[in-house]
């Protein structure tokens, strides 16, 4: 089966979730995304098999979305933001003589740059990571909110020269977390603000206007 493509706007959208628990009513109105699982490699692993399906149906995607949540000791609880770059806080060969972020070898500086503006909502930079970030754990990453895929998205993307757009609704991060219900409480809060926020991406798209 051909990977789902969303019509918005006059363009073919690929949107990309982690997980079900994130697609909540809201969004099941409006969009079928790729759910690819939770963390980097299922995300990378996902979204090439998708990318290379769409390039060798000749249908390959004018944009993909990265939606979902992301936790965050700075930014407002529950706020919407899109992503204005991202770093790989995994990635550490120090040991080696690389700077922190770096991938040895690999001609790409550590923090990637996600060069598309939607009006109207405001930016933050972005760190993925395999682990899940809590309380005073948050001290040690320099980037305003953490998710667990859209650096491997963003990859994904480049080696099929592919535009991102990455949304985030700040689920978590005021507080350590206790369990999986401190994740999943304000979700249905950022299913409506991420469902709200494809009325200003469907005109961006429609008009030209994103950049």
């Amino acid at each position: 089966m051909s990977p789902p493509v969303t019509r918005l706007g006059g363009k073919r959208v690929l949107f990309v979730m982690a997980a079900p628990q994130e697609y909540g009513p809201c969004l099941r109105a409006r969009l079928s995304p790729l759910i690819t699982g939770v963390g980097p490699i299922e995300a990378a692993i996902g979204t090439t098999h998708a990318l290379a399906a769409l390039a060798a149906l000749g249908t390959p995607p004018d944009l993909v979305v990265s939606l979902g949540s992301a936790g965050s000791a700075r930014l407002d609880h529950c706020g919407l933001y899109q992503a204005t770059e991202v770093a790989w806080r995994d990635m550490n060969a120090t040991a080696l003589g690389f700077a922190a972020g770096i991938t040895p070898f690999l001609d790409l500086p550590a923090i990637l740059p996600l060069p598309l503006h939607l009006p109207g909502i405001p930016g933050a930079s972005l760190s993925t990571g395999a682990n899940i970030v809590t309380g005073a754990a948050y001290d040690g990453i320099a980037q305003d909110m953490v998710d667990m895929e859209t650096f491997a998205v963003l990859r994904a993307c480049m080696n099929t020269g592919v535009p991102l757009i990455a949304l985030r609704g700040i689920s978590d991060g005021k507080q350590a977390l206790t369990g999986l219900h401190d994740w999943t409480e304000y979700l249905h809060i950022i299913d409506e603000k991420l469902a709200a926020a494809l009325i200003p991406l469907e005109s961006a798209l429609a008009e030209g206007l994103l950049g």
